[in-house]
């Protein structure tokens, strides 16, 4: 039988089927479950009365008096008209004005009663006044929930349009109130409310939308923060107990002729410590009898893809085979060029697939990687077809894992009948926090040491108006034979948005450095792939001096004599763009400088983030950052297709001490029970079957 809390949203009084279709379609909520768990963004403090005589100019931006209205009449015509509403308390009068939705209020307020106004206060002439402003009838407000904070609720212009803005989801939420509370029941045992200090879920619930002070909100926002955090970690880590103890694994024992030929007769450059320590974590994980799955970070440059041809080499030694899957075909084809010619003479036959691979090439590798011949495909989302099959794939490497989505990835365990080991790799580093709860079920390894020989990369930020300035410094550095790369936001002119684009951009610097005695090269999303291809190549060869881009070339283009990296419009871009767009220069053993360029007027935020940028070149610092300004979605790919991660209420940017207690007593109980099946953990196995995809609350669960 379903609860309250399972009730169709339509059946709460001020809904109806219209707005219910809006309220599910705009916000996701359906039922009156929904809306209990569709939180304030913020507060306004509605503790404090004005008397209307004693409001002057150094009142509030917001205030609220009490009075009856004493007058109501339209002013104007056609559509200057407006309504004008005022109300006295004894100690003066106030002016209430409405210029659009009228009619609608006229019918709503009762002459002669005494009403509750909240609003933004004008005075002109000593008259006070209030424009648009909140109104609630006090004989009303006796018989509703209420505290001496209120919640205001985020809203969509469409609900708006039908009386459903903050102000009208707060009074659904107080209609369904009293239609819910009896059947909120506790969703945590009894042991971790006490020794965690929380206050009970229907506590809790009632003050996050109806706080009545500051302690009764913080209180209510820290039990369900930790409430949501501990389902998901309860899901991770069960999820990692269940990898790290199932014999479901391929065993590399075998360190034989590829890996040991390439070790000691191709390797490109003696491996840094952390290569070292990265090769020897990926080593003991194949050889548990356990599915490896890694996550290897490392900055810009630091030699992941060497790691990962290393792994892949002890599975071939192994019998097995591996694919690297990437999600540019520019990226695609320079790590096969570079793998080829890393392996040549040991006997390694290596493929590139991509959307663009010919029919007759695609068939030869597809023949080839069906009767095991080939041991390395390196390739695109081409990879995820499903004629694209393996005789005996061991090894999955995905790089810039964050572009693919959780669907795409998952198809690539499936190439086998025993899902093969895992080693994902992102040159975006991820904050401490989002890699406990995004990738807390992965064992997490760390290249943090740049090749010898590398220079740091030295970073300006430089304003429109010094662009002679920047045009001298380049002609200087490619005067000493360097190569440089100008990367613009948009390809086009744009009437929206205020930026350097592509077009313009290539004109001017074709002014600036004319034939013969430069040339430019344009690479950019809407070539075809020859047409990019051609681009890269004539820069990688040194054809041309200077690459006008787009972010395109963010991921997969290696030229060590690139010296200069210019980020046109640099605002627009975020912190983990700005820093995988600076790694494109100093690859080589040459200084290498990144210039930041924007307008003269720049935001708070914009303005914090290319001082980060001018100030460190450490990823791992910037990424802590970025996730502050910008919140997980962006940073890691979570939004991306097939993921589920939506927190309701905790922030993985501020909650680090929250994340890191619910993680240690996630732990602690599943050491102890990792069933959860002792009568004491009933309620959490119910808490981690809601988070099991990281998804939003099953009401069914807890009522």
């Amino acid at each position: 039988m379903a609860t309250a809390l399972e009730y169709d949203i339509k059946y709460l009084s001020g809904v109806g089927e219209r707005r219910a279709a809006l309220l599910e379609k705009e916000l996701g909520i359906r039922t009156f479950g929904d809306l209990l768990y569709y939180f304030p963004f913020r507060y306004v403090d509605r503790t404090k009365v004005y008397r209307i005589g004693d409001v002057g100019g150094d009142a509030p931006a917001y205030i609220q008096v009490k009075g009856r209205v004493t007058g109501m009449a339209y002013e104007g015509q056609g559509r200057k008209q407006r309504l004008r509403v005022t109300v006295s308390d004894g100690s003066g009068s106030a002016d209430l004005v409405w210029f659009q939705g009228a009619k609608w209020i006229e019918k709503r307020i009762e002459p002669g009663k005494e009403y509750l106004v909240f609003g933004r206060p004008t005075l002109f002439r000593n008259e006070l006044s209030f424009v648009h402003p909140e109104m609630d009838l006090v004989a009303r407000l006796a018989n509703r929930p209420s505290g001496g904070l209120q919640g205001v609720y985020s809203t969509t212009e469409k609900l708006s349009g039908v009386q459903l803005g903050s102000k009208g989801i707060y009074n659904l939420v107080c209609n369904m109130w009293e239609q819910v509370e009896g059947y909120i029941t506790e969703t945590l045992p009894s042991g971790i409310l006490e020794s965690a200090g929380l206050m009970p879920l229907r506590e809790a619930l009632y003050n996050i939308h109806f706080p009545q002070n500051q302690e009764a909100l913080r209180r209510a926002e820290y039990r369900l923060k930790f409430e949501e955090l501990l389902g998901i970690q309860l899901s991770i880590l069960s999820r990692r107990a269940t990898r790290t103890t199932a014999e479901n694994g391929f065993y590399f024992p075998r360190v034989g002729t590829f890996f040991n030929g390439f070790y000691n007769e191709r390797l490109p450059f003696e491996l840094t410590g952390a290569q070292k320590r990265v090769v020897r974590e990926i080593r003991a994980d194949t050889v548990t009898g356990h599915q490896m799955n890694r996550l290897l970070q490392g900055d810009v440059g630091s030699g992941k893809t060497l790691v990962a041809l290393m792994a892949m080499l002890l599975a071939a030694d192994n019998g097995f085979q591996s694919c690297m899957m990437v999600p540019t075909e520019i990226l695609a084809r320079q790590h096969f060029a570079s793998v080829s010619r890393m392996v040549e003479g040991l006997g390694i036959s290596v493929g590139v697939l991509t959307g663009s691979t010919k029919k007759k090439e695609r068939d030869d590798i597809l023949a080839r990687l069906a009767d095991g011949r080939m041991h390395i495909l390196i390739g695109t989302h081409a990879l995820l077809e499903d004629r694209v099959r393996f005789d005996n794939l061991g090894l999955v490497v995905i790089d810039e894992q964050h572009r693919f989505g959780v669907e795409q990835r998952a198809r690539m365990w499936t190439k086998n009948s025993v899902p093969p080991h895992i080693l994902v790799m992102t040159a975006t580093p991820i904050p401490r926090t989002l890699a406990m709860t995004l990738y807390g079920d992965l064992d997490v390894s760390v290249i943090d040491e740049l090749p010898p020989g590398r220079k740091p990369i030295l970073t300006r930020h430089l304003y429109d108006s010094q662009r002679m300035k920047l045009f001298g410094f380049l002609r200087s550095e490619i005067a000493k034979g360097r190569q440089v790369y100008v990367v613009y936001p948009l390809i086009k002119e744009s009437e929206k948005m205020d930026y350097k684009d592509l077009y313009d951009g290539f004109e001017t610097m074709s002014r600036e450095f004319p034939l013969p005695e430069y040339r430019l090269s344009v690479v950019h999303g809407k070539l075809s792939s020859e047409e990019k291809n051609e681009g890269m190549r004539a820069f990688k060869d040194g054809e041309t001096q200077i690459m006008v881009a787009t972010s395109v070339i963010e991921v997969g283009v290696d030229v060590p004599n690139a010296t200069v990296m210019v980020i046109e419009s640099a605002e627009r871009f975020g912190l983990s763009q700005l820093h995988q767009l600076r790694g494109r220069v100093g690859r080589g053993a040459e200084q290498s400088y990144c210039i930041l360029m924007s307008g003269d007027k720049l935001s708070r935020e914009a303005r914090a983030r290319l001082d980060a940028m001018v100030e460190t070149n450490d990823g791992f610092r910037l990424s802590e950052l970025d996730l502050k300004l910008r919140g997980a979605g962006d940073i890691s790919g979570t939004q991306q297709s097939g993921t589920a991660f939506e927190l309701k209420i905790a922030s993985l940017a501020h909650d680090t001490a929250i994340i890191e207690y619910a993680r240690r007593v996630a732990g602690e109980i599943l050491s102890e029970d990792s069933a959860l099946q002792q009568p004491q953990n009933r309620l959490l196995a119910a808490l981690r079957r809601r988070y099991e995809n990281h998804g939003g609350v099953d009401f069914g669960m807890i009522s």
